[in-house]
């Protein structure tokens, strides 16, 4: 697993002819190591690097994408990662973090514990499992430096797992960078089970009706537990995906939802079930619209389900994915103005904190972590349109189906305008160095919490695929009161989108081919533009709206 830290821009180098790699080399993976020995500039080689890959994208051209980590003298590099971009042993471009080859010693002037010490400073005593560290080099700066990674876990007040990470300076003990990453982890006393295992049960895969909370009346695949008499809500067909009841508890997996006569849920929250059905249904329809829209076979692309959580906690107005269970945890709401939190484009956008993780792992700090909640966002939303059930009507809001009294202000956020979000922190512009956005200086975006700072790269995808068009509902004499110039932030009113389908495809194909895990908005404009020349070519309409739309969302410099 990488560890997360504030993110650095992600340089894109360009060769024009690059140099061969060994003409014998047999597969993607060992002419990317190849290209990387060739050229030592571009992928800031040093003697003593070694590699890791993990991801291959090859395009139907022969162009192969090659996403590696690095290790420095045997320790992991934070922010060493990178993705070879090359054609027949031949270097395109390098999309890398790093910013020079590392030359540094790896001996520490403090001790482990002295770490763990320093970081249990800041952490505090309410912890659970005994704090863990290791030494890493932290190089997403331009002075990289040897540092311990110190691990601390525990629960926050409102019942969410938290895995504290910190960077803690080798030599004396400052704290370079610290985050709070769930996805990196299991849950909070998740352990082996006892006793004697059972013999594999005999099952069969089985459909049956569900009544939701919010999707209505659907069909879900479940299985027949022929050993157990008894159906179980998990779904053959989509890697064995299946839903958990956690019994209002915040340890554990939960235990596997059955059904006597495979009929799930009443469409209320006085059925435990409903919820569970909401989550069946939401995890098949992300399921299949990465398969139907990007050939991708589950969150791994490696065709195995995950599991979903229902009743996590007690008023808990939340959810989450957490990538080292390979899970998702929902919470019922407070009950009084939010619902259970299992709306399919919420399931959509922590689902896809998973999609995220098996890619680019953008780290979840700074510019990166709003680019990752962002992708989520984007995602989940798409999930919503890809389903397009008239019980969950498909727009540009994040989670307005929770709220028990609907209003037009009532949901997370806007994607067309940020700043309209209840929260009203979201600038709708990237500040530039001289140019606040909302009052917000561009040192201050990048050091927002990623639910905020997402708002950017949110408002970038919504004009890419719309254009400078306000939805209905918030118009102007609505009590939102917009007009298409309080969409973009250069006044061109006249911006025309390509739409969803478009926007979707350079965005994933961005994420999967040339994000890394420190890509901040810099790097995203790049990385975009790339991927829109790739998917549609150089100086197209697409690629030519794609720069279109980040100058429509950026300030003046």
């Amino acid at each position: 697993m990488s560890p997360l830290a504030k993110a650095l821009s992600v340089a894109i180098f360009m060769s024009a002819a690059g140099h061969a790699a060994a003409a014998d080399t047999a597969t993607p993976a060992t002419r990317a190591l190849g290209v990387i020995r060739s050229n030592p500039a571009a992928t800031r080689l040093s003697a003593y690097d070694n590699f890791q890959v993990r991801g291959v994208i090859v395009d139907r051209d022969g162009t192969e994408h090659v996403r590696m980590d690095r290790t420095y003298q045997g320790l992991p590099v934070v922010g060493g990662d990178l993705v070879v971009h090359s054609k027949a042993g031949v270097l395109k471009r390098t999309s890398v973090t790093q910013a020079a080859p590392l030359n540094l010693s790896v001996t520490p002037t403090i001790t482990a514990q002295s770490a763990i010490t320093a970081a249990g400073v800041q952490f505090g005593t309410k912890f659970d499992t005994v704090p863990k560290s290791g030494l890493v080099v932290y190089a997403r700066t331009a002075k990289p430096k040897l540092a311990y990674e110190v691990l601390y876990t525990g629960t926050k007040a409102d019942g969410t797992p938290t895995r504290m990470h910190y960077y803690v300076d080798a030599a004396n003990g400052a704290i370079l960078e610290k985050f709070d990453d769930i996805e990196t982890g299991t849950l909070p006393g998740t352990g082996a089970q006892t006793g004697t295992p059972p013999t594999t049960p005999v099952t069969t895969p089985a459909i049956g009706p569900g009544n939701s909370l919010f999707a209505g009346n659907v069909t879900l695949n479940t299985q027949f537990n022929a050993t157990r008499h008894i159906y179980e809500l998990t779904d053959t067909t989509r890697g064995n995906t299946h839903i958990n009841d956690i019994g209002n508890g915040y340890r554990g997996a939960g235990t596997l939802i059955v059904d006597a006569d495979n009929k799930w849920g009443n469409g209320a929250t006085n059925d435990r079930v409903s919820a569970a059905v909401d989550a069946a249904y939401g995890f098949a329809k992300t399921w299949d619209f990465y398969k139907t829209a990007f050939g991708r076979n589950g969150i791994r692309n490696d065709g195995v389900g995950a599991y979903g959580a229902v009743h996590y906690s007690v008023n808990y107005v939340n959810a989450f994915w957490n990538n080292g269970c390979f899970c998702m945890s929902f919470g019922d709401g407070n009950g009084t103005t939010v619902r259970p939190l299992v709306s399919i484009d919420i399931i959509g956008h922590e689902v896809s904190h998973g999609v995220t993780a098996a890619t680019a792992n953008l780290v979840y700090s700074g510019e990166s972590g709003g680019l990752n909640e962002a992708t989520s966002d984007i995602m989940g939303t798409m999930v919503e349109f890809f389903a397009n059930n008239p019980n969950q009507p498909p727009n540009y809001l994040i989670g307005d189906e929770i709220f028990i009294t609907p209003a037009w202000n009532n949901y997370i956020r806007a994607m067309f305008k940020p700043r309209l979000g209840p929260d009203k922190t979201s600038p709708d512009c990237l500040p530039s160095a001289t140019t606040p956005s909302n009052g917000i200086t561009y040192q201050n975006f990048t050091m927002m919490d990623p639910h905020y700072n997402s708002g950017v790269a949110n408002h970038f995808f919504y004009l890419l695929a719309e254009g400078a068009v306000v939805p209905a509902g918030y118009e102007a004499g609505t009590p939102a009161n917009l007009g298409p110039s309080n969409l973009v932030c250069n006044g061109n009113v006249g911006l025309v989108g390509i739409g969803r389908d478009k926007a979707m495809q350079i965005w994933y194909r961005a994420l999967t081919t040339y994000f890394t895990s420190s890509t901040n908005y810099a790097a995203a404009r790049v990385a975009t533009v790339n991927a829109a020349g790739d998917l549609f070519g150089a100086g197209s309409a697409e690629q030519n709206a794609v720069t279109a739309a980040w100058d429509a969302v950026s300030m003046s410099p």
